[in-house]
């Protein structure tokens, strides 16, 4: 799966019918992904390209941002020669200015149709406690079933905070663990005591259940839906 790069704008030959190539290739591969009901990691993709080119096109001097970040001293001398040459000269600004106004509504319009899709499955997704809750809530479980409810993928989470623009961030990180069978044996509540038995450093836990209606791809869609959904829950309870 090819993606685009972070630095496409300015990087390699800066003319409209090559970016615009560069372009609609990859909102291609988007569509045809979209079309499997594949989101992600195109989605991600898209916010970062299109906010990143309102950015650029409202100041110019965020051109430097776009350009490799690990690279040389020598490296940087020259990245700073070329930006500097690319400021000064109208002509290149003029074939930048004209990609973005092409480039900007094609991503609003993938953007739009990629949070259409995201809104839909996150509609067919239930969230809510299994069993009792624990006062610590950003460290627990988290189970994931989808049609036909046969079986469900069992994770540990861990919720992390951090700051960003002042404000106050939810990050998340989640660890594989089992995929367990789903019987009128085994259910929810007993798979959570199960856990609990299992991994003693958790001794009273908190466990969510993300429940599909339908059957989604489950790691480019259901899971990040799910795991944007625990977010959200233990925001809202915090």
């Amino acid at each position: 799966m090819e993606r685009l790069k972070d630095n496409w704008l300015t990087e390699g030959l800066i003319d409209f019918e090559y970016k615009k190539y560069l372009l609609l290739g990859y909102l291609k591969r988007v569509k045809e992904a979209f079309g499997r009901v594949e989101l992600y990691p195109f989605l991600s993709d898209l916010v970062f390209h299109y906010r990143n080119l309102l950015q650029v096109k409202d100041n110019h001097s965020i051109f430097r941002d776009s350009f490799p970040k690990e690279i040389s001293a020598e490296g940087l001398k020259n990245l700073e020669l070329n930006y500097k040459r690319m400021i000064e000269d109208d002509a290149i600004m003029q074939e930048l200015e004209s990609i973005m106004a092409f480039a900007l509504p094609q991503f609003k319009a993938s953007l739009d149709e990629g949070s259409f899709i995201y809104d839909y499955v996150e509609s067919r997704c239930e969230i809510s406690p299994v069993g009792l809750t624990s006062l610590y809530a950003n460290e627990g479980y988290l189970f994931i079933t989808q049609p036909p409810e046969n079986e469900t993928n069992v994770y540990r989470y861990q919720v992390t905070l951090f700051e960003q623009s002042s404000e106050l961030m939810r990050g998340i990180h989640t660890q594989f663990l089992l995929t367990a069978p789903r019987t009128l044996s085994h259910t929810y509540e007993n798979l959570k005591l199960t856990l609990i038995r299992q991994y003693t450093e958790l001794p009273n836990p908190s466990a969510y259940l993300v429940l599909s209606k339908l059957k989604f791809p489950f790691d480019k869609t259901l899971m990040p839906i799910a795991k944007r959904l625990l977010v959200k829950q233990l925001s809202t309870a915090a």
